[in-house]
């Protein structure tokens, strides 16, 4: 668990806090993107989408809408080879959650997924990877499906041509400020560290993280332990040991015993 006061804007909490600051917000996108964005409606901090019981819900980084556009914004501090499947999902969802009912496919707005790296998730060592749907046959025929998937790789901010958005990455790397615009990041991450309020919410949230993890670590131990006692019983079957045997030495109750008896006859013949 890092210290609030150690944290900068390349860490999760702090990249989420700053950016609920529409301006900053606005900036980020137009840098990155190289569009002019008129309004964006407050931005939404790990916003939640789940559109049916059974399906696999997902928890956005952060959730920007304008007039014609949405925008999901990622930070990546660890190496995910499923980021391309993931921008997938992502994108599947928000489609789902700004159609209605009986309106026209038309009425889908474009979408921006964009992953902030830093890391080089491609092993390619550009800064910047831009991902649209085109023919293969024809690489000038670009599918309008209206999405657009942009990693951006922190670490390779020296080859990055454009100033901004150079500068930017550069201060996502080594978590210093090298322009006006990171100067203001900078700024409104010292802002929050002077408020009490944002220092008890971080360690409010890691302590219910920090829970969390120990209890899947104790359930985890608890399935581990159990599989193990599966195992040895299975060794022992085969070994034709008694069952009153495997009972005292394995401590499983008789009818999961009774069970792989069962299943070890059926897979004999």
């Amino acid at each position: 668990m890092k210290k609030f006061d150690d944290l900068t804007f390349s860490d999760h909490y702090m990249f989420e806090k700053v950016l609920q600051n529409k301006e900053i917000c606005k900036e980020i996108l137009e840098r990155l993107l190289k569009i002019n964005i008129t309004h964006i409606e407050y931005p939404e901090i790990e916003k939640e989408i789940s559109p049916y019981y059974e399906t696999k819900g997902v928890r956005l980084d952060v959730y920007v809408k304008d007039k014609d556009e949405v925008f999901d914004i990622e930070l990546q501090n660890f190496m995910d080879v499923s980021i391309p499947l993931r921008s997938r999902y992502y994108q599947s969802i928000l489609d789902m959650d700004n159609l209605i009912k009986g309106e026209y496919y038309s009425e889908l707005p474009t979408s921006y997924i964009i992953f902030i790296c830093s890391f080089d998730p491609f092993y390619k060592e550009l800064p910047m990877y831009t991902f649209t749907t085109h023919c293969e046959e024809d690489n000038t025929l670009i599918f309008e499906d209206k999405t657009i998937k942009k990693v951006f790789n922190a670490k390779a901010y020296t080859k990055e041509k454009d100033v901004a958005i150079k500068a930017f990455l550069e201060y996502i790397c080594n978590k210093k400020p090298v322009d006006d615009f990171t100067d203001k990041i900078e700024s409104v991450v010292k802002i929050i560290k002077q408020q009490e309020v944002n220092r008890k919410e971080y360690n409010t949230v890691n302590i219910h993280d920090q829970d969390s993890f120990l209890r899947g670590k104790k359930e985890g131990i608890s399935q581990g332990a159990e599989q193990a006692k599966l195992e040895t019983a299975k060794k022992l079957l085969q070994n034709k040991i008694p069952l009153e045997i495997i009972l005292e030495s394995t401590g499983i109750s008789n009818e999961t015993l009774q069970f792989l008896v069962k299943e070890m006859d059926e897979n004999t013949y």
